[in-house]
C-alpha cells in the first residue's frame, strides 16, 4: 500500500496562536486561524505503508503528505503507534494552511480531532496509480485488513485531464483481506464503469488475489452456435480454500438443454493438480452432421497436474478422455485441432537437460474413433542434451541423445490431386540416437573468425514391417554412423562515417557427414516439416527431426549486411545458397511424407534465398523473404510484412506468395494479400479494418471490422468478420466481443469471444 496524508491540529492551533498575542500586526490575521473539522476526511499519501504486526507500528515513509479541511503537512516519515495512539512526523515537516501560510518545522505530534481523522480514514495511493479508500480501516493478529465503505480504483480518480471519466472501481461496504492465504473478501461490491455503476453482487471472495491467481478467475461468457444456440456459462466457486478450488460450471443452452462442468484444483506445497469433467443430455442431437456426436449424452473429462519433487526436476501428466472428439469443439470449449495425453519428467541446469516423455495425441472434431488409430503413440520420447565447458582457448563438448519409440495403429496416408503422403506406418518402431561433438571459436587478424566442430553420430532403428502398405518397408533393423565435420569462416568488416555504422559480413561454410544414409529411423515420424530459407541457410543439419539427416559434402555461401543508423533505423540483409559438392544429396532422397520435396535443395546448387529487415521511421517495421530458382529463373516463394503503429494510427500489410508445384500435389499458386488498418476517432476510441484477397482465385479471402474503447484500464469493443469462399472456413460470418478490466501493475481480467452466425 502507499502513500499517506495528514494535516495537525492542535498543535498547529497552539503555535498559531502564541504567534499573534506576542506579534499582533506583524503577521497575517489568518495565519493558521482556520477552523479544522474533525469529521471532515484526512487524505494519506505516502511512497510505501508498511505495517509491523509484532509492534503494532504503521509507518508511511517517503513523500508523506497529510490533508484535511485544507491544511496540508508533508514530510519524510510518519509513524503511527497502534498501542499508544500517537500519530507523529519524525524529521522536517512543513505546514500550510487553507490561506496559503507555509510553516517549516522538526518532528511534529499530531494530536486531537486531527490525529483521529487520520486513523479513522485512509486514502492509499498505490506505486502503480491505484486508489483504496475506507471509512476505517483496521489491522488485527489474525493478519487481516478490514476497510470499511471501501473503494478501490486503478486509475485513482479515474478522470483524465480533461475532466472526463475514465476506468472502473468497485465499491464494497467491507473488504476483508487476508495476507495468510491471499484471499479478498468483499461484501456487497459494486462495479462501475466510466463512474457509472454497472453490477452488483451479494459478496465475492477471490481466494488469492496474487497476479497469477487473478489470470486465472473464471468469468461469465456468451457465446453463439447454430448447433447449441444461445450459451450463456456462469462459473461458480463452491468452495475455495488456500489450497482447493472447486468451481461448479452451470451452462445453459438454448438448443441442447444444459451443461454442466465441475473442477477441482488441489494445490501442494511443489505443485498442483486439476480434474475437470462436463456433460449434458442433449435435447436435439440431429443438429450435428457428425455421426458420433449424435448421441443422448456427451461429455469428457479431463486433469492434469505438475510437481517438482526435488531441485531441478519437475514431473506431470496431462489426460483427456471423451465420449467423442468433436465434444469440446461443438460445444466451444476448446479451439485446439487436438489433445495430448502425456506423463513426463522433465531436468534442467545450466548445462544439462533431461527430458521423458511418454505420449498419445488425439485429434478433436469431426474425427472418426478409427482415424484416431492412424495417430502416433510416442513410447516413449527421451532427449537428452549436454555442454561441457573446456578450459578458455579449448572450446566445449556438446553430447546429445534421443530415443523414440512410435506405435500407430493404422496406417496415416493421404493422396492430393495424385501425390501419395505417408505421415506414419501402422506397427512399431523405436530409433535411439547418439551425437557428440567439440566446437570451438578461433579469432585471427583483422577480425577473422573460424569455428571448427568435429563429432559423431550413432543410430540404431527398428521398424516391425506391420504396414500392409506396398511402399511400406518390411521388418528392419538399422545401424548408421555418421563422422561430422564443419568449419564456419565469416571475416565480419564495419565502417562507421561518424552517423552510421555499417557491417558486411561474408560467412562460408563446408558441412561434411560421411554417411550415405539419411533414413536413419527407418520411416519418417518426426522430419516432416521443411522451408528452405534465410533462417536456416546456415545450419550444419535442416531436418527438423531426428529421423533424416543431412548426407555428403556440402557447402553453404553467402553473407550478412547491417546498418544501424544515427536515429536509430536499421537495415539487415541475409542471402546465400547451398551447393551439394560430394556424395549423394539427401534433400534429393524419396521420402513418403513428401519432406524437402519442392523446397529448392534437391540440385547441387540450391535455390537463392533472400531475408531483409528493417525499421526506417519511428513505429514502422518491414521484412520479407525471397527464395528464388536461379536456374529458371523463377520466384518459388516470397513473403512480405509491414507494420506502422504511432500515435494511436496502426497499419500492416501482409503480402505471401508459394509457386505451383505439381511435385507436391499443389496445383495452382498460392498468391494472397492483406492489410489491416487502426484509425483513432477520438479520444480512446479506434477503428480498425482488415481485409484480405486471393490474388490467384481473384478472389476475396475475408473483411473486417472493429470499434474499440480503450483508456488503459476499460477495454470494450466490438466487430465482425465475413469470409470468402477460398478462406478455410468459408462463408462465414461472425461477430466478436471484448471486454476487459485492467491496470497497471499487470492485472487483465476479462472476456475475449466470437459470436457466430447462422449460414
Amino acid at each position: 500500500m502507499s502513500s499517506l496524508r495528514l494535516a495537525s491540529a492542535s498543535a498547529v492551533l497552539m503555535l498559531a496562536l502564541a504567534t499573534a498575542t506576542s506579534a499582533q500586526g506583524l503577521v497575517p490575521a489568518d495565519l493558521f486561524n482556520a477552523p479544522i473539522d474533525s469529521s471532515a476526511p484526512a487524505g494519506v499519501e505516502a511512497n510505501s505503508l508498511v505495517f509491523e504486526g509484532a509492534t503494532g507500528i504503521i509507518t508511511a515513509n517517503g513523500d508523506v503528505v497529510l490533508t484535511q479541511s485544507g491544511y496540508t503537512l508533508t514530510g519524510q516519515s510518519l509513524v503511527y503507534d497502534r498501542r499508544s495512539k500517537t500519530v507523529h512526523f519524525s524529521g522536517a515537516v512543513t505546514i500550510l494552511d487553507p490561506s496559503g501560510n507555509l510553516m517549516e518545522t522538526q518532528d511534529l505530534e499530531v494530536t486531537g480531532g486531527m490525529k483521529q481523522a487520520f486513523i479513522n480514514s485512509l486514502t492509499i495511493t498505490t506505486y502503480d496509480g491505484a486508489r483504496i479508500t475506507a471509512d476505517s480501516v483496521d489491522y488485527d493478529a489474525a493478519l487481516q485488513t478490514l476497510l470499511q465503505d471501501a473503494s478501490y480504483a486503478p486509475c485513482g480518480e479515474c478522470v483524465d485531464d480533461q475532466g472526463r471519466r475514465i476506468g472502473w472501481s468497485v465499491n464494497a461496504a467491507q473488504i476483508t483481506y487476508n495476507a495468510e492465504d491471499g484471499s479478498l473478501y468483499l461484501e456487497q461490491p459494486t462495479l462501475s464503469l466510466l463512474g457509472i455503476p454497472v453490477a452488483w453482487l451479494p459478496f465475492l471472495w477471490l481466494p488469492d488475489t496474487s497476479e497469477a491467481a487473478l489470470a486465472n478467475v473464471r468469468t461469465p461468457s456468451i457465446d453463439y452456435s447454430d448447433a447449441i444456440g444461445l450459451k450463456v456459462e456462469v462459473p461458480v466457486t463452491a468452495y475455495s480454500s488456500r489450497w482447493t478450488d472447486i468451481i461448479l460450471t452451470p451452462t445453459l443452452l438454448t438448443r441442447q438443454g444444459f451443461l454442466l462442468g465441475a473442477e477441482w484444483v488441489q494445490r501442494f506445497d511443489a505443485g498442483s493438480f486439476q480434474i475437470k469433467a462436463s456433460g449434458l443430455y442433449q435435447f436435439d442431437k440431429n443438429a450435428f452432421t457428425f455421426s458420433e456426436a449424435q448421441t443422448d449424452w456427451r461429455g469428457a473429462v479431463q486433469t492434469s497436474g505438475e510437481f517438482r519433487p526435488i531441485e531441478d526436476w519437475k514431473v506431470g501428466w496431462s489426460y483427456t478422455a471423451f465420449t467423442d472428439a468433436a465434444y469440446l469443439i461443438d460445444y466451444r470449449m476448446s479451439t485446439a485441432k487436438s489433445s495430448v495425453n502425456e506423463v513426463y519428467a522433465t531436468h534442467v541446469t545450466d548445462d544439462t537437460f533431461i527430458d521423458a516423455r511418454v505420449q498419445q495425441f488425439n485429434l478433436l472434431g469431426n474425427v472418426t474413433a478409427a482415424d484416431q488409430g492412424k495417430q502416433g503413440q510416442a513410447l516413449p520420447a527421451l532427449r537428452y542434451e549436454h555442454i561441457e565447458e573446456l578450459a578458455p582457448g579449448l572450446g566445449r563438448i556438446e553430447i546429445s541423445a534421443r530415443l523414440l519409440g512410435v506405435r500407430r495403429d493404422l496406417d496415416s496416408a493421404t493422396d492430393i490431386n495424385g501425390v501419395p503422403y505417408t505421415f506414419g506406418y501402422s506397427g512399431n518402431k523405436q530409433h535411439a540416437s547418439f551425437q557428440a561433438g567439440w566446437q570451438t571459436q578461433w579469432i585471427g587478424a583483422g577480425g577473422f573468425v573460424a569455428t571448427p566442430y568435429l563429432g559423431g553420430r550413432a543410430d540404431v532403428a527398428y521398424y516391425d514391417g506391420s504396414s500392409a502398405l506396398p511402399a511400406a518397408p518390411g521388418e528392419t533393423t538399422l545401424w548408421s554412423a555418421t563422422p561430422i565435420a564443419a568449419m564456419d569462416v565469416r571475416f565480419p568488416m564495419a565502417a562507421n562515417d561518424g552517423s552510421t555504422v555499417h557491417l558486411i559480413e561474408p560467412i562460408g561454410q563446408l558441412v561434411y557427414r560421411g554417411s550415405n544414409t539419411t533414413a536413419v529411423g527407418i520411416t519418417n515420424d518426426d522430419a516432416q516439416s521443411f522451408v528452405f530459407d534465410d533462417t536456416n541457410l546456415f545450419s550444419y543439419n535442416r531436418f527438423s527431426g531426428n529421423d533424416r539427416q543431412e548426407t555428403g559434402l556440402r557447402a553453404n555461401i553467402g553473407g550478412r549486411y547491417q546498418a544501424n543508423f544515427a536515429d536509430g533505423s536499421y537495415l539487415e540483409l541475409i542471402a546465400g545458397g547451398s551447393f551439394q559438392l560430394a556424395g549423394p544429396n539427401a534433400f534429393a532422397a524419396a521420402d513418403p511424407a513428401q519432406t524437402a520435396v519442392g523446397a529448392g535443395l534437391s540440385d547441387g546448387a540450391s535455390y537463392a534465398v533472400l531475408g531483409a529487415y528493417g525499421s526506417f521511421l519511428p513505429g514502422f517495421e518491414v521484412g520479407g523473404k525471397l527464395q528464388v530458382n536461379a536456374s529458371d529463373p523463377k520466384v518459388t516463394r516470397a513473403g512480405l510484412g509491414a507494420s506502422f503503429a504511432n500515435s494511436g494510427y496502426s497499419a500492416t500489410l501482409d503480402y505471401n506468395f508459394i509457386a505451383a508445384n505439381a511435385a507436391t500435389g499443389q496445383l495452382a499458386d498460392q498468391h494472397q494479400i492483406g492489410a489491416e488498418v487502426g484509425v483513432p476517432v477520438a479520444e480512446y476510441w479506434t477503428v480498425r479494418a482488415n481485409t484480405y484477397w486471393d490474388l490467384a482465385a481473384n478472389n476475396w479471402l475475408q473483411v473486417g471490422g472493429a470499434l474499440t474503447y480503450d483508456d488503459g484500464y476499460l477495454v470494450v469493443g466490438a466487430g465482425v468478420t465475413r469470409t470468402g469462399p477460398t478462406h478455410t472456413t468459408a462463408n462465414d460470418t461472425r461477430f466478436t466481443a471484448t471486454f476487459r478490466l485492467k491496470a497497471p501493475a499487470g492485472f487483465d481480467l476479462g472476456y475475449s469471444g466470437g459470436v457466430g452466425l447462422p449460414r
